[in-house]
This record gives structure tokens, C-alpha cells and sequence, in this order.
């Protein structure tokens, strides 16, 4: 493997400086046979969960027949308790009908209550959460440091912030808030830039366009679905959380004013330079990548160029669908993810030194496999819970009709997990008979504990389908632990908390983050898998105040609360 490697530098290096996209297929299909990447599972790893959990919900995205051009991103979810009974929910994003029968049937998001038995209640209506707008995007956190989860949502259209109320109901506070964001919002997450306490929101948004004034896209003779640049990108908002309660819009005050506009899609924060502020990262479609480097007072330079982050290894910009920050290779340094088009690749930048990424896709074992797919969610997790993070990817086609033009392509696609093996590498895993083998039209992906057995479930959204629970069956052969954080100094989320977890086997690392993935958001609380270390030696916890809590020698299997300057303890399971 070690010689692949090597080789897969130098060619790296050789097709940056060449040749054709066929001989970099070529190349990529003579790893595959070359390295054996793929590991076959007899036993299921994700059971499909979706009907006996009591989740009916189904998307829309209007299926006009016309092939709108919003039509084709999809709608997001994710997890999060927002009763605070320690039992994860599912929130489900979805689109609207547009032209026909739009006034008899009004689609509408929705949110299910977890039973605490591996079961959901929809109580969609009783949480005041059935917006009928067409839904793109979602992300939650404690804006308003009250203890309980809020809930923003990005639409083709006005976006919506939805205040807990702590009694099980929301409110809609977007006007008052000022963050009705009028653009065509996607991805979207909370975190606290400038280190005040308080949780800003950035909005990534895509193109400037109506359906009544829509372009007819053809490509040999077939009516397909719109690129990117038909329609003119337009910029991504940034709101400041003033602390009561409100936003200021200080896009064009905090960022670079030559900044120019891309087709954003997916967005990720986290401290990729190790200097205790937290950095921004968006995905672009078909567009150069950003990477916003915080200043340390909540401005930021765009550095994704000199970063080495903005295009892939041949200097080219990609179709960026989502993205997520986390640190594979537990060296302390955030690394990239970035999920693209069928036949570009997903991309696993390396997080060098802080200041430098790598361009890794074809040495770790992802490009031989993600070339063929066109992927959208995507999300590090550690599924197997052996201490280091794996890669899931949700797959699918954008045109209903891509047979006619490609005949080996189709339009629901499986989704991939790829199992990380610690030395830089991973492998594709297959499962037959699974949740690993459902072929559908997906697009985002939230992970997170649902059922509370102390391994990480997903959650993925699909066009036009129900989603897919996915219930873990593997994780809890090795042990674990979750910390959720309660800041104080800090915002109340823990957004941007930094953890550091030590064994006897493995050091690692995790951000507390909201959002990432596409159009989606996870479960808060922090999760390690710890192979079979039965003791921690080590937590300690950096918040964005600056303030560090440590805790020694603590039990594995066990959920923990820290409270900033306060403490690290257990808690129940079932509280």
C-alpha cells in the first residue's frame, strides 16, 4: 500500500501538470484494482429503520415537469433535542409545490418528537414548526443563551428563525430578529465569530432567479436541469448577533469588499489554523472555494487560494455540494471534506500546518470510488468507534433524466461509507442487504445518537421519497464516550469548543460545530469511539472564552456534561 502511495503522489503530481480527464479515470480505475480499497460486510452496519421509527414523512420539490432550476438541491434535516430530554428529534426540511395544484396541496416541514424507544411522534403542528415555504436548508443553536435549541431555516425565498420557547413550541422570530435573509439560501450555520458570547449565523446563498423567468437548458437535444452559471451567483449573508435578541447583516463589513459572489452550497466552521478564533469554509458550485480565515475579532480574509483549498489538485474549481471540517488523522489540525459532481471526485484536503492543505483525494482511497457518484451530504464520523473518523457521502443524480445522455449513470444512486484505517487511508465499505445498499435520489446527511446506545446513526434526506433512519448495528462493539457542553463565558451552545480526548491507544480531537454536511445539521454532543480503552485518561476542553476545564480518569460508555468552569460529569442515559 505503501508503494501505491508513493506512486499516487508522483501521478498526483504528473496530471496536475497534463493530461486529459480520461487518463485521470484511467488512473483512478487502476487503484481500485490495484489497492483493494473496498472491504465486503456480510453482517448489516446501518439498518433501515425509517417505517418501524414512524418517520412519513415525504419530500417534494414540487415536480413541476418543467425542470425548474431550483428544483434540483434538495431539502436538509438533522438532530437535535429540543424538549431537553435527552433524547435526540429529527427535524425535516422540505420544498413547496410551484406550478398546478399549489393552493390544494401545501406541503410542509416537519419535526418529530423522539419517544425514547427508538420511536418518533410527529408533533409538527403543537411546535408551530409547519412552515409551507419552499425549505432548503436548516441549522439550530442557543441564539438567544436561554438553555434550549432555536431553529433556523433557509428557503427559495424569506428565510425563518424559530425562537424555543421551552415549553415544546417555537416562535417565529424573523422579523423581529431581522434575519429574513430574501435570497435563495442553502447551507447555513450558527457560531460565535467574535468570541462575545453570542452565536452569529452565516447564510450561504446561490443565484439571483424566479421560476417566472426560468431558462430552458438542453444538452444534445435533451431538456436537462440548468448549470450554476445560468443565473448570476449572488453574495452570502453574515449576520452579528447583537445579544438581544437581534442581527445585524454585516456581510459586506466583515469579509473581503472585493469579495465576488459564488453559488455557495455547503458551509463548515472550525479553527483550522490553531489560533483559538473560529474559521469559515464554504463550498461553491462550480465555482473557486472560500476559506475565510478569522482575524481574531470576527473579520475575516478569504485565503482558500494560498491555503491550497480553493480548487482541486489540478487547479481546476469543482461542483462543491457539502463540506465538513474535522481531523482524520488525529494530529490536532481540522482537515476538509468536500462532496462534487459525478466524475470530478470528492475531495479529502489534509490539513498540513495550519496554514497549508494537502490535496489527498487520490492517495487516502476516496477518488477511485467517488468519481463515479455525484455526491451531495457529507460527514467524518466514527462509526465503528475504533478512534478514528470515517467518511459517510449521500449520492444522487440532479437530472431525473440522465440515462438518455449517459447510459451507465442513473438517477438514485447508492450512498457510500468509507472506513478509516488510520494510516491516512480509507476503504469503501460494502454491505449487502443494508441500509448501505438503498439506491435513491439523496442529498443531505445529519449524524447523531438517536436511540442513546452509544454509537452514531444518520439520518439522510431524499428528493421526492422519505428519508432514511439508518440505525447503527456495529458501533457499540467497541466503547465510547459523548461530552455535551454548556458554556458559560463562552456562548450557551459550546459552539467552537475545542475537545481533546486521551487513552492509552489514541488522541483525539472534535469541535463543537453547527451545521455542515449540505443543507443539514448534527447532534450536538461530542462523540469519541475508543477502540477497547477501558479508562480516559484525559478531557480537556478549550472554549472560545479562553477558560480550559480538564478531567482525569474517567469510564467509557458514559455520557458527560461539562458546564464551562465548572465541571465534567456523568450523566444518565435515560435523563
Amino acid at each position: 500500500m505503501e508503494g501505491i502511495a508513493q506512486f499516487g503522489t508522483f501521478a498526483s503530481y504528473a496530471l496536475k501538470k497534463t493530461v486529459t480527464q480520461e487518463i485521470r479515470h484511467f488512473y483512478y480505475l487502476y487503484l481500485l484494482l490495484a489497492c483493494g480499497v473496498s472491504r465486503l460486510h456480510a453482517e448489516p452496519i446501518f439498518i433501515d429503520v425509517t417505517q418501524s421509527a414512524g418517520l412519513t414523512f415525504e419530500h417534494t420539490d414540487g415536480r413541476s415537469g418543467l425542470r425548474l432550476f431550483n428544483e434540483f438541491l434538495g431539502s436538509g434535516g438533522g438532530f437535535f433535542d429540543y424538549d431537553s430530554d435527552g433524547d435526540l428529534d429529527i427535524y425535516l426540511v422540505n420544498g413547496a409545490i410551484q406550478i398546478g395544484n399549489a393552493a390544494e396541496f401545501k406541503p410542509t416541514n416537519a419535526l418529530y418528537r423522539n419517544n425514547g424507544d427508538s420511536t418518533f411522534t410527529d408533533v409538527t403542528d403543537r411546535a408551530g414548526l409547519g412552515s409551507t415555504a419552499y425549505g432548503t436548508g436548516c441549522t439550530v443553536g442557543d441564539y438567544d443563551n436561554d438553555g434550549d435549541m432555536d431553529l433556523y431555516v433557509t428557503n427559495f425565498g424569506a428565510d425563518q428563525l424559530y425562537r424555543n420557547n421551552g415549553d415544546g413550541s417555537f416562535t417565529d422570530v424573523t422579523t423581529q430578529a431581522q434575519v429574513g435573509n430574501a435570497n435563495w439560501g442553502t447551507s447555513c450555520a450558527f457560531a460565535d465569530v467574535d468570541g462575545d458570547g453570542f452565536l452569529d449565523l452565516y447564510v450561504a446563498n446561490y443565484a439571483a432567479y424566479t421560476p417566472k423567468h426560468d431558462t430552458r437548458c438542453e444538452e444534445r437535444g435533451v431538456h436537462v436541469y440548468c448549470g450554476p452559471h445560468a443565473y448570476p451567483a449572488v453574495q452570502d449573508t453574515f449576520y452579528h448577533n447583537n445579544g438581544n435578541g437581534t442581527f445585524t447583516d454585516v456581510s459586506t463589513l466583515r469579509f473581503p469588499p472585493d469579495l465576488i459572489p459564488q453559488h455557495g452550497l455547503g458551509v463548515t466552521f472550525a479553527d483550522y489554523d490553531a489560533d483559538g478564533d473560529t474559521d469559515l469554509y464554504v463550498a461553491n458550485d462550480q465555482d473557486a472555494n472560500f476559506l475565510f480565515q478569522n482575524r481574531g475579532d470576527g473579520n475575516f480574509f478569504e485565503v482558500a487560494l494560498i491555503a491550497g483549498v480553493c480548487y482541486n489538485d489540478m487547479g481546476k474549481e469543482e461542483a462543491g455540494m457539502g463540506t465538513d471540517f474535522a481531523d482524520y488523522d488525529n494530529d490536532g489540525l481540522p482537515d476538509l471534506t468536500v462532496s462534487n459532481y459525478q466524475t470530478e471526485t470528492n475531495t479529502v484536503y489534509h490539513n498540513h500546518d495550519g496554514t497549508f492543505f494537502t490535496d489527498n483525494t487520490i492517495t487516502s482511497g476516496i477518488a477511485e470510488v467517488t468519481h463515479g457518484y455525484l455526491g451531495w451530504g457529507i460527514r467524518f464520523f466514527d462509526y465503528d468507534n475504533d478512534g478514528y473518523q470515517d467518511i459517510f457521502v449521500a449520492n444522487g443524480h440532479l437530472m431525473d433524466n440522465i440515462a438518455l445522455l449517459e447510459k451507465h449513470v442513473t438517477y438514485p444512486q447508492q450512498n457510500l461509507l468509507f472506513r478509516n484505517l488510520g494510516d491516512g487511508t480509507f476503504a469503501h465499505v460494502i454491505a449487502a442487504d443494508d441500509g448501505l445498499a438503498l439506491k435513491k435520489v439523496s442529498r443531505g446527511v445529519a449524524i447523531g445518537d438517536y436511540d442513546n446506545d452509544g454509537d452514531l446513526d444518520i439520518l439522510v434526506t431524499n428528493c421526492n421519497q422519505r428519508p432514511d433512519l439508518l440505525q447503527n448495528a456495529v458501533g457499540t462493539q467497541n466503547n465510547w464516550i459523548q461530552i455535551q457542553v454548556v458554556g458559560q463565558k463562552s456562548n450557551r451552545s459550546g459552539l467552537g469548543a475545542r475537545i481533546k480526548v486521551v487513552t492509552s491507544t489514541h488522541t483525539q480531537y472534535r469541535e463543537v460545530q453547527s451545521g455542515g454536511s449540505y443543507l443539514s445539521f448534527h447532534d450536538l454532543r461530542a462523540h469519541f469511539g475508543v477502540g477497547k480503552s477501558e479508562q480516559i485518561e484525559l478531557v480537556e476542553i478549550r472554549w472560545l472564552s479562553g477558560n480550559v476545564d480538564r478531567a482525569t480518569q474517567l469510564a467509557v460508555n458514559q455520557r458527560f456534561r461539562a458546564v464551562e468552569g465548572v465541571d465534567i460529569v456523568p450523566i444518565n442515559l435515560k435523563e
